[in-house]
């Protein structure tokens, strides 16, 4: 679904809900200046940033879901599309708005189901957007939803309920393109109900039944013969691709699919685009094309190297690469399309619970395991240095694996402590007057309180947690207080012992430079800890675990890879 159009639609939703009466606010002359530039133009960010900062010190929240969808629409990097999803979803907590909360949660969802091809997260954040939908009575919106939710499930196998909701959008769709409203709805119910259709089709042809799938493909593009439906009318001829190569019509099947792919590719559809990959080659396949069938079926495997995206309906694409070296005897290439099977099949046992548990593995993780040791047994090697380096290669293999998984759950711990830095940094709260609790529980009066407390938020303010040596004790002197009165307050009103408060603000501070300031990433973890005030190495690595999840190597290591990325995409955008 094009996020362009998505955004075009809210942004009148909310001029018509919140229009405000002077004719050219200072919003407009902001967005004036970027609302025509092309999707994904960084340069549109400066911008974005004044609106939503101005929106901010007024405290328009409503302003800000817009100017934070805006950063969707225009950045140029998935992960902070992602960001400004999060804070789009932040801001609209604040307008207590249904409407507004439903959409900046569709939002979260479509960029993790269009940028990341995560389905799971993206239905979640679906539903959520759903139960605010349900509140409003917005007929449109809700049907919209309903659609995007019938694609995840469609995606991870729940054809019979992504067929019940795809019917009822179809159904609204089309009868609210046949209205005479403007042609810019018509158009955008239009490619609602197409999609639905198409939605449908796969639908069909999973749940097998073909007659159904090939009568409305044979609508779908008859409908999207035009120009304006391009991309529309390539979903169709994709599975017109598949249902000739179901009938053995392989050469027809290759001509389709390949003019299907030139219109997915251009909306970087990866997900699509290798399914027809999948189909080519299998075609080529079957017409005896060996040759043209590897390049093919190795491009799903370029696909998911680079996304670490599969679907079930890929596999056999990896069976068939193992079975063409095996008959060829390459054994390099036969571990090597092994070893990304299993890979695979890890993350469809993930990412597709119900297909996974149902579908037949040709090639399953126990006999992909049975097949390395029947590699070892039966295959007649020449000397005995030739064995040794099999198995040298099935332990590289098994390490490989070990370290990838290894690798993936510190990155989604990195990913998690980084969402939670941009959430403290996005909420920037004004200072707000300190409420004071009972005092009585405490047994101290309350301007004995009071001082404490604003001497607390000096101390949190200026880092005096960075004081090496420092204990209670010596924190109560400085106070003009005794150690008593102050463990009492921050137990009170920081929900924290001294101990803990003092080790949570230190490794907050240091954490923060880390993602936000370069020079602390050539820090030596010594210098780490001296820097916030904790005595020893092993005692700082010990609490940073503890508190933010993973170790300061693991931090550091993922956060300078993300500057290198922003680095080079900027020099890219400057060539």
């Amino acid at each position: 679904m094009a996020i362009k159009y998505i955004t075009a639609i809210l942004i009148c939703l909310y001029q018509f809900l919140f229009s405000q009466k002077e004719t050219i606010s200072d919003y407009y002359k902001i967005k004036v200046n970027y609302e025509n530039k092309v999707d994904n133009d960084s340069t549109a960010l400066p911008l974005i940033n004044r609106f939503v900062s101005k929106a901010k010190h007024e405290k328009k929240y409503w302003k800000m879901v817009e100017g934070y969808l805006d950063g969707i629409q225009y950045s140029p990097n998935a992960h902070q599309k992602l960001k400004y999803a999060d804070s789009a979803i932040w801001a609209a907590k604040f307008t207590r708005n249904d409407s507004i909360l439903s959409r900046a949660y569709v939002q979260k969802g479509i960029v993790y189901y269009f940028n990341f091809k995560k389905f799971k997260p993206a239905l979640d954040e679906y539903l959520i957007a759903y139960n605010y939908c349900d509140k409003t009575g917005d007929v449109y919106h809700k049907n919209r939803l309903a659609y995007l939710i019938a694609v995840v499930k469609n995606y991870v196998g729940y054809y019979d309920e992504a067929l019940v909701l795809l019917k009822g959008t179809k159904r609204f769709f089309e009868a609210e393109s046949l209205k005479k409203v403007h042609p810019n709805l018509i158009y955008g119910y239009k490619r609602g109900y197409y999609n639905s259709l198409h939605q449908m089709i796969v639908c069909y042809r999973n749940l097998g039944n073909y007659a159904t799938a090939d009568s409305l493909i044979t609508l779908g593009l008859s409908l999207t013969d035009v120009s304006d439906f391009k991309q529309e009318n390539s979903y169709f001829l994709k599975e017109k691709g598949i249902s000739e190569f179901r009938n053995k019509d392989y050469r027809s099947s290759i001509n389709t699919l390949r003019h299907a792919i030139v219109a997915i590719s251009a909306v970087n559809d990866f997900a699509w685009a290798t399914v027809c990959y999948s189909y080519i080659g299998k075609s080529y396949l079957g017409i005896g094309d060996n040759s043209e069938a590897i390049r093919y079926l190795q491009k799903v495997d370029s696909v998911f190297q680079k996304h670490n995206f599969t679907l079930p309906e890929l596999r056999s694409s990896y069976e068939l690469l193992i079975n063409e070296y095996k008959q060829h005897k390459n054994t390099q290439k036969e571990l090597y399309y092994s070893t990304q099977l299993l890979k695979a099949n890890e993350i469809i046992a993930q990412d597709y619970p119900y297909l996974s548990s149902k579908m037949h593995k040709g090639y399953d993780t126990r006999s992909l395991a049975n097949e390395k040791k029947q590699l070892e047994k039966d295959a007649k090697w020449g000397s005995t240095i030739t064995i040794m380096s099999i198995l040298l290669a099935f332990v590289a293999i098994t390490e490989a694996i070990w370290r990838y998984r290894k690798e993936q759950d510190i990155k989604e711990k990195y990913e998690l402590l980084e969402q939670r830095l941009l959430a403290k940094k996005d909420s920037s709260p004004e200072a707000e007057p300190i409420k004071l609790k009972d005092s009585s529980k405490l047994d101290i009066e309350i301007k004995v309180i009071e001082d404490i407390l604003f001497k607390l938020a000096d101390f949190e303010k200026n880092r005096g947690f960075t004081e090496k040596a420092l204990n209670i004790n010596k924190l109560a002197a400085k106070f003009d207080t005794n150690s008593t009165y102050l463990s009492r307050v921050i137990n009170e009103y920081r929900g924290l012992k001294f101990t803990d408060y003092l080790q949570q603000l230190r490794i907050a501070y240091i954490t923060d430079r880390l993602y936000n300031d370069r020079i602390f990433l050539s820090y030596k973890i010594e210098t780490l800890a001296d820097e916030c005030g904790i005595a020893s190495r092993t005692n700082f690595s010990n609490l940073f675990i503890q508190i933010n999840g993973i170790r300061p190597s693991d931090f550091i290591k993922n956060r300078l890879k993300d500057v290198s990325d922003v680095d080079t995409s900027h020099d890219n955008d400057q060539g």
